[in-house]
């Protein structure tokens, strides 16, 4: 049963990351064919077709590898302005000056001639923008939708005025530094077990005051006195019980940032667990919480290649894997797949988890893919922007239009980019293989 729950944990989040990223192209082939571009492939994965049809103009496929997708729109590439040919400087610069026309002559062949005007380079700045901000956009929408569901649907875990446990004694400071607790406490039962408090019970009223929820149970505790009796009016079964407990002053361990005890402090202790239960939250707990894990996503983009330098250390050297360090996709869907196949946890976190899981990698995508250099949409789009900025200042200096931004210029730079990626994917992979990080790590 383990073994058939980790599959299906591996499934949902492979259909959930091959439906983001059918998404994230659809973002893309929407405004691109209303732009009036010819698009001639949709494909979601790369490498062989495992199933492809065509319908009008474009063939729609998917495609064995699983790690990305991406539309063929004709005229990526502008032709050569014959008035600013490229200079052949030295062997280098011929080699890449080639590769260049190669590629410009290949999107030019694509081109046919009834098709002249539906190339991708001759769209204005604005629509330019629209098509390449259109995949990006869509993650952003999958991630705010995922997390709604996540946060206002399924709930967050949180204490309530439930007691999910009674403690059976009153911890010494040697017991509590010997990290035992004994089974029987002779001469120093907890209040609550004294009191007949038991698991289950939903604290509605302490001293009088009626208490709602785990917070406002704390702060009676709190305020409570030592030694006194105190009603405490529970509801149990549907039926309302009366109890009386009398606190005690016990002591209480403080810990540092590394978990380590520091010490003691005494303070009222009645003697019992709350219970967790998923409280759905307020719509405005989204975009704080996406806001916070952006701010934690783009610090990870930033330092990413010092990132990537201390995972190849590790994977090839003798230290223990940084749980919270990068993962990549086998990392995501063994995470998933423990996840599903946890024992002892209800349904309603593993499905906040998974949820969790994939509206993160789909915030991560939106910014990731916002990185101004090609190949990633951000070079195009930076592309624009600049082809904007260019036209408008030709436009105040009344000259003549300058015609779109050359991104050809920006090929070998952008070949030496995705050799990165691909690379870098390669060691998430081998890491995620060799050193897994697992969950609850």
């Amino acid at each position: 049963m383990t073994t058939a729950l980790t599959v299906l944990g591996w499934l949902i989040m492979l259909l959930g990351l091959s439906a983001s990223i059918a998404l994230h192209e659809i973002g893309h082939l929407v405004p691109a064919k209303r732009s009036g571009v010819k698009v001639t492939q949709y494909m979601v994965g790369f490498g062989p077709t495992l199933w492809s049809r065509r319908r009008g103009e474009t063939e729609y496929g998917i495609k064995a590898i699983p790690l990305g997708g991406y539309i063929r729109m004709i005229g990526m590439l502008p032709p050569q302005d014959p008035n600013r040919p490229l200079a052949l400087r030295g062997t280098t610069t011929g080699r890449l000056a080639a590769i260049v026309e190669d590629a410009r002559q290949a999107a030019q062949d694509e081109i046919e001639p009834k098709d002249a005007d539906r190339v991708f380079y001759k769209l204005p700045v604005r629509r330019k923008l629209l098509v390449m901000l259109g995949g990006p956009t869509m993650n952003l929408i999958l991630a705010a939708v995922l997390f709604t569901i996540a946060l206002c649907v399924v709930g967050t875990p949180e204490r309530t005025n439930v007691v999910g446990a009674v403690a059976p004694c009153v911890l010494t400071e040697a017991q509590w530094r010997a990290s035992a607790e004994p089974t029987t406490c002779p001469g120093a039962q907890a209040p609550s077990v004294r009191a007949g408090l038991k698991a289950g019970d939903r604290i509605v009223s302490f001293g009088g005051v009626p208490t709602p929820d785990w917070p406002s149970v704390r702060e009676q505790i709190q305020q409570a006195p030592v030694g006194e009796p105190v009603a405490l009016r529970v509801l149990r079964d549907g039926q309302e019980v009366v109890l009386t407990a009398r606190l005690v002053n016990a002591p209480r361990p403080t810990f540092d940032d590394q978990g380590e005890l520091v010490g003691f402090t005494k303070s009222p202790f009645l003697g019992f667990i709350p219970q967790e239960q998923l409280i759905a939250q307020p719509l405005s707990a989204v975009p704080t919480t996406m806001g916070q894990i952006t701010v934690g996503s783009v610090k990870a983009i930033i330092t990413l290649p010092a990132r990537m330098v201390d995972l190849a250390r590790t994977v090839f050297g003798d230290q223990p894997r940084d749980p919270n360090g990068l993962v990549g996709v086998v990392g995501v869907g063994r995470i998933s797949g423990e996840v599903v196949s946890a024992e002892g946890v209800e349904l309603g976190l593993k499905v906040l988890e998974v949820l969790t899981l994939l509206a993160g990698l789909n915030l991560f995508l939106f910014l990731f893919n916002l990185i101004p250099l090609l190949p990633l949409d951000g070079g195009y789009v930076a592309g624009a922007l600049w082809e904007g900025t260019k036209r408008g200042w030709a436009r105040a200096r009344h000259r003549p239009d300058p015609g779109p931004v050359d991104v050809a210029k920006a090929l070998p730079l952008a070949y030496a980019i995705s050799a990165v990626l691909i690379a870098m994917g390669a060691l998430l992979v081998y890491a995620d293989i060799v050193k897994p990080i697992t969950f609850g790590q």
